[in-house]
């Protein structure tokens, strides 16, 4: 067991004295979720055992097992569980909008370079390959993008009804993916710099045109 699990391990123990069992069982299943995500986004799906997972968030294999029975309602859960802290982050960066449309697209191409990000990839190439994981990643992607979808609608404030601004906030959001992916194999900063303030000068001219 290396340095930071049995630093877990001690630390579970520690609040485990100290929390009711509801506020235990609450906190056992974040550092399992938080913990998925970790080794999916480090060792990809082969290497993300429940086992694994158990021991970098300091709980037992069974007490991994009593909150999520089978490794794919772990792992789907995690990805899903830090989507939604992500978004909740993102919508507190603009509690009032964003008039800087640069700001906004800077800040939702971050959500496709980091961790989270490489370990739904990870999910998705695995998914690619199980039937029986398919179908799970399938919905939850869908249900995550929507949401990302209506948070950039949001703080782009963007009028939907409006021809090509639906297909407009689509592409930033694909685009963003790419930037993503693009991260993965080299630092792309520069060069994502750059590709950041064309978009929000496109969305400008998209968004502030005139209505026919």
């Amino acid at each position: 067991m290396d340095v930071v699990a049995r630093e877990a391990k001690r630390e579970a123990a520690r609040a485990s004295r100290r929390e009711p069992k509801q506020d235990r069982s609450r906190a056992t299943r974040r550092r399992l979720l938080e913990a998925a995500v970790a080794c999916l986004a480090e060792h990809g799906w082969a290497g993300s055992t429940v086992s694994v997972v158990a021991e970098r968030a300091g709980v037992s294999r069974g007490a991994a097992q009593h909150h999520f029975p089978t490794r794919e309602d772990l792992f789907t859960a995690a990805v899903e569980y830090v989507a939604e802290e992500r978004s909740t982050a993102l919508r507190a960066l603009f509690p009032e909008g964003a008039a800087d449309r640069r700001a906004v697209v800077a800040a939702l191409v971050d959500l496709y370079t980091g961790p989270l990000f490489r370990a739904a990839l990870h999910l998705w190439v695995a998914a690619s390959n199980e039937e029986q994981l398919r179908p799970r990643v399938t919905e939850l992607e869908a249900r995550v993008g929507r949401e990302t979808h209506r948070i950039a609608v949001d703080l782009l404030d963007a009028d939907e009804s409006r021809p090509g601004v639906r297909e407009t906030v689509q592409g930033l959001l694909d685009m963003s993916r790419g930037l993503g992916l693009a991260n993965l194999l080299t630092d792309d900063g520069g060069r994502r710099d750059r590709v950041v303030a064309q978009w929000a000068t496109l969305l400008d001219e998209t968004l502030d045109r005139p209505a026919p």
